[in-house]
């Protein structure tokens, strides 16, 4: 369930929204076409509690454990019983349960802002997440078209659910959740500023988006997508428009204008400001901003053999491989933007503030579902409009903050280490069966390749949904606890008996799962703790010692970024790391085999992803082992 982070970098600010706009930089009110059922859904939606203090200060030092040493855990428990005792932990307790009565959710427009809003990094690479479709051959460019018109047809497909609120309600455990951010991730856009970025969705109301962006070449098209009776177009149409977009498009030498949104926030911001001084470039940019969602026709990649081809797909999908090849045919800063390669690539790349993973999964696997079912009808060749081309002035200003954002793309593109491991050895059926999670087993596999290549545990991420609470979004599972380390250290002594491994494998896995109960439920610590920290920073003078103690800056050091992506389509989902040397780690559990999407930064001469992919590979395998034996046993 991938969801967001805090990184160890930096975000972008403020741009006056039109009034067909609804900012979401602060907690969403509720979609305004929701029906009165969906409403009633939502408004009997749980808060997100405020977890009991000493409740949390316990389990912090429980996590602290493994990963930092005797003399710096001693040192957090004198600051930890100075915060409980000493009244400022409640004092600021008090302060962030008075903030959970006034406010739908205490934490959402929080961590928008510090996870995402705040952030200066670039969003390609550094936060939007990728997913890799399973590869298509299309015979020719006619191929790559139908394919994209039948994509197309899809998400509006699924749109009609969002615009009709027929969406059906998700249920965990029996427990409805919060179905707030399928209604954000269709025309919404991300906006640059100065110190902080915001998110503006042009909803239904004044003036409903009914087009999307199309980019080929480099170049930028208005595709309406519904006809002047309001009828969706047929794929047949969608076909036929795209074809009309590739032979306008056929020049190759214009600017790369989308390279500019794969900027750090604070270049973008000021490059955004000088493209908008032109009344042109600046209705061009708004138009993009307003459409439904954006599809890239992309140039084909250079071949690399089959063992790499996944690999090489999660990072076009991340960064589009740099500015010879795709980053230019972005626009990064649009929420959803498919990909499609003439030479069979596919996928699509989101930009992460509006939603988490979930929402865009579930729309994946719609929209690969409904690709697979439909039948082409034949359309009257009622004449259409040819789709609008966006165009852009390109002044000697804008032209060198785009040959300045190439640069840069460049070299990020160059540094990230991108290795997708299809483990065919086993999956979902072959735990189920061993009465064992897919996801406590995978997280303890990865444990176990960073403890083998490292000899050390590190601090782990593993995304958990709140959307069991209203306007939830993530909290952090710890995969790194104290039985986890005992499990790969007597993995790593050959004098341990395989039964001994075996139980700890498996009290490592139940740790694993509590922990994950516990954190769906709202009992997690990080977000806690960031709620103490920053009602700390608004209402003390000087920030309390134990968020300027070295452990905390350990704990929050993130080597390892994980996340369960569970998705009915054979796909893998890619994300950078959170920081310059660690490792991201996003996984699929299908029920045969496992797609796994490693990601590491080639500056960092510690870290490896094809190495890591390998050391992930042979834990699974020597974890199989185990169970196989115990089994044997018990015959």
């Amino acid at each position: 369930m991938l969801g967001l982070f805090v990184r160890t970098a930096l975000r972008p600010g403020m741009v006056k929204p039109s009034r067909m706009v609804k900012p979401v930089t602060q907690i969403p009110k509720r979609c305004e076409s929701l029906v009165p059922q969906e409403a009633l859904h939502q408004d009997d939606l749980p808060k997100l509690p405020v977890p009991p203090l000493r409740q949390t200060c316990e389990r912090y030092l429980a996590m602290l454990e493994p990963i930092v040493s005797e003399e710096e855990l001693e040192q957090t428990q004198q600051m930890m019983e100075e915060f409980l005792n000493g009244g400022v932990g409640d004092r600021l307790q008090k302060l962030l349960e008075r903030r959970a009565q006034k406010t739908e959710n205490w934490l959402s427009e929080w961590w928008m802002q510090s996870a995402y809003l705040d952030c200066r990094m670039p969003v390609a690479v550094y936060t939007s997440p990728g997913i890799v479709l399973p590869r298509m051959h299309f015979q020719d460019r006619q191929g790559q078209l139908r394919f994209a018109a039948k994509l197309i047809a899809g998400v509006l497909d699924f749109k009609k659910l969002i615009d009709t609120n027929t969406l059906p309600v998700e249920y965990l455990g029996g427990k409805p959740l919060c179905m707030d951010q399928y209604y954000q991730i269709l025309s919404s856009c991300r906006i640059p500023g100065p110190k902080r970025d915001t998110v503006v969705h042009h909803i239904v109301g004044n003036s409903p988006s009914a087009h999307i962006t199309v980019v080929h070449n480099f170049q930028f098209f208005v595709l309406e997508v519904y006809d002047s009776n309001g009828s969706r177009l047929t794929v047949d149409q969608i076909s036929m428009q795209l074809e009309k977009i590739w032979n306008s498009s056929l020049q190759t030498n214009k600017e790369p204008i989308g390279i500019l949104t794969s900027q750090h926030r604070n270049t973008w911001s000021k490059a955004y400001n000088n493209l908008l001084k032109d009344k042109t470039n600046k209705e061009s940019v708004r138009a993009i901003q307003k459409s439904i969602f954006v599809v890239c026709l992309d140039a084909p990649m250079p071949r690399v053999s089959d063992n790499l081809y996944r690999s090489r797909v999660a990072a076009q999908m991340l960064h589009g491989g740099g500015a010879r090849w795709n980053s230019g045919n972005r626009w990064f800063d649009k929420t959803l933007q498919f990909i499609i390669g003439e030479d069979g690539t596919c996928g699509l790349v989101y930009e992460h503030a509006a939603a988490e993973g979930p929402p865009i999964v579930f729309l994946i696997d719609y929209v690969v579902n409904f690709m697979q079912k439909i039948e082409i009808k034949r359309s009257p060749m009622i004449p259409l409009a040819m789709p609008l081309k966006l165009r852009f002035n390109i002044t000697p200003e804008v032209k060198r903050d785009i040959e300045n954002a190439k640069q840069n793309m460049n070299m990020m593109s160059q540094d990230l280490d991108v290795n997708v491991l299809m483990f065919s050895h086993f999956g979902r059926t072959f735990l189920r069966e061993h009465k064992t999670s897919a996801d406590a087993f995978v997280q303890m596999a990865i444990q176990l390749a960073y403890f083998r290549m490292y000899k050390v545990c590190c601090p782990t991420y593993e995304t958990a949904s709140l959307r069991m609470f209203k306007y939830g979004r993530t909290d952090v599972i710890h995969s790194t606890t104290k039985d986890s380390l005992k499990f790969v250290q007597a993995m790593e002594d050959s004098a341990k008996p395989n039964t001994e491994k075996v139980a700890l494998l498996q009290k490592a896995v139940q740790s694993h799962r509590e922990n994950t109960s516990k954190a769906i439920h709202g009992q997690a610590i990080d977000r806690h703790l960031l709620g103490l920290k920053l009602q700390g920073i608004i209402d003390l003078t000087s920030m309390p010692e134990i968020f300027m103690d070295t452990s905390y800056a350990v704990a929050q050091h993130y080597n390892l970024l994980t996340s369960q992506v569970g998705s009915k389509t054979d796909c893998a989902m890619c994300f950078g790391p959170m920081v310059p040397d660690g490792y991201g780690v996003c996984y699929n559990p299908m029920d045969d085999h496992i797609n796994i999407a490693i990601t590491a930064f080639n500056s960092c001469e510690e870290t490896h992803a094809a190495r890591f992919s390998r050391a992930i590979e042979d834990a699974l395998l020597d974890m199989r082992a185990l169970l196989e034996d115990r089994n044997k046993a018990k015959q």
